[in-house]
């Protein structure tokens, strides 16, 4: 059975390369009928803390990618890691080292004087030493001389690393603590992982990896090393290019679905497809399909790809969402509120759910000014008359409902023998503060009676002033 796994080290947060290396795992493990396991890789005590672990279970769960076994943390299983290095020192495949810090660094420099690649020269390799306790021993895999290495990659393809080339890595450091080479091989050889996806930063390890696994008669996993992602400018993705942990797309109001059709495009295509639902992405991804180069993260991208799906999503989802948003912002919504028409128009018009939130503030909270451009155009001179017959009639109006709204500036416009455009507009820049909005019958019906009263007050007393 084919089993993936995602095993970020919970040193900070889910970042857009983690959720694509998680992303492209479950999709293979969903489109091959297998597993998919979360394994939290937090052997690093020093750096490792329970809000990173947090941050990662909420993305993924964000996401919604789901797993099938997990999380599994690797402090958890020590004594597994502690008697899988006693059986490689049994079998002769390992052995104490006790060369100093001090030494190895002087070695390093002795090396790169001489430009050479810096290793360690197997000082401790045939010396048979033994702990007692008291000293300060490391203990390294003791990698084969002679051979080499090959592994098919399906992204970079086939890749021989001869073991000349490597040298003896440390397993397991001098307070006993397993180093990432061991855990990653025993926790991958325990959990029968079949396909490792992660990032091209691991692909120096993948030799020594497979050279322990062999030593511990394990099948050895295929693998996949995807290519990092830069920012649009070439350089590595950080902050400034708009990388941040997921949960802050969250927060700024981008639809999980959105992300994950981003995501899936940073480095995979079909075609020039560009919108994927989850279906068809399971059912279209392939390992042997990710691109070999770089990806380049875009925001533009992933705004025009999330306003897709505003557009596209149900729309009880996204007027959801956006009381949701209301309400994180301290704006209270009426349970009997029908925003669904504004929201509804307003979702072809912007990207995220925080922008659609904002550009209907005006519905429940009182704005500061006027557009410039809208007062300039709706609210003159010859808007004062409408302004003031509006006001008048809406007082007298008990069923503050859309269609009777509606029938009291019909009525406006045939007492001044004027257009629609000459009572409606005037009346939109005097309740919302701009010139655009959905029908502005409904558009008062949320607002509500007081708040409209109030606000054609306001632009009267404005205009009169001109």
């Amino acid at each position: 059975m084919i089993k993936t796994r995602f095993a970020p080290s919970p040193t900070g947060l889910l970042h857009v390369g983690g959720a694509r290396t998680a992303l492209f795992s479950w999709l293979y493990s969903q489109k091959m009928g297998g597993e998919f396991v979360l394994r939290i890789e937090d052997t690093d005590l020093e750096r490792s803390s329970q809000a990173s672990v947090q941050a990662i279970l909420d993305g993924m769960k964000w996401l919604k990618l789901d797993h099938d076994d997990g999380p599994i943390y690797q402090t958890q299983r020590f004594d597994r890691y502690k008697a899988i290095t006693q059986q490689l020192l049994d079998q002769g495949d390992a052995y104490y080292c006790a060369c100093s810090k001090e030494k190895l660094e002087s070695l390093r420099e002795q090396q790169m004087a001489a430009k050479q690649k810096p290793r360690y020269d197997g000082c401790c390799r045939d010396l048979g030493l033994s702990s007692n306790g008291t000293q300060d021993l490391v203990i390294r895999f003791k990698n084969p001389h002679q051979g080499s290495v090959t592994f098919k990659d399906h992204v970079k393809g086939s890749i021989t690393v001869s073991n000349s080339e490597l040298d003896d890595l440390i397993i397991a450091r001098t307070d006993s603590t397993p180093t990432y080479n061991l855990t990653v091989v025993v926790d991958d050889m325990d959990m029968n992982i079949t396909h490792v996806v992660r990032g091209d930063d691991h692909v120096n390890n993948t030799p020594r990896q497979i050279n322990i696994l062999k030593a511990l008669g394990a099948d050895c996993p295929e693998y996949a090393h995807l290519p990092m992602i830069l920012g649009d400018d070439g350089k590595r993705l950080s902050k400034r290019h708009g990388a941040v942990g997921v949960m802050q797309y969250f927060d700024d109001g981008y639809l999980p679905e959105a992300v994950l059709n981003y995501l899936v495009r940073l480095g995979w295509s079909h075609g020039d497809q560009e919108i994927f639902s989850i279906e068809e992405m399971i059912k279209l991804f392939a390992l042997d399909d990710i691109n070999k180069s770089a990806a380049a993260f875009n925001t533009d991208k992933l705004n025009w790809i999330n306003q897709q799906y505003m557009m596209s999503l149900p729309l009880s989802n996204i007027v959801g969402l956006v009381k949701q948003r209301l309400n994180v912002i301290e704006v209270d919504v009426a349970d009997n509120t029908n925003i669904d028409t504004i929201v509804d128009l307003y979702r072809q018009r912007v990207s995220t759910i925080n922008e659609l939130a904002e550009s209907i503030l005006y519905c429940f909270r009182e704005f500061d000014e006027y557009d410039v451009k809208a007062a300039k155009k709706g609210l003159r001179a010859d808007s004062l008359e409408p302004l003031k017959l509006l006001n008048e009639e809406f007082k007298l109006l008990t069923d503050w409902r859309a269609e009777s709204i509606h029938q009291v500036i019909q009525t406006v416009t045939e007492r001044l023998d004027v257009g629609m455009g000459k009572v409606g507009q005037p009346l939109r820049v005097a309740v919302t503060g701009g010139s655009f909005s959905p029908p502005i019958d409904q558009t008062v019906e949320v607002i509500g009676k007081p708040q409209t009263l109030k606000r054609i007050l306001r632009a009267i007393d404005y205009v009169s002033k001109l």
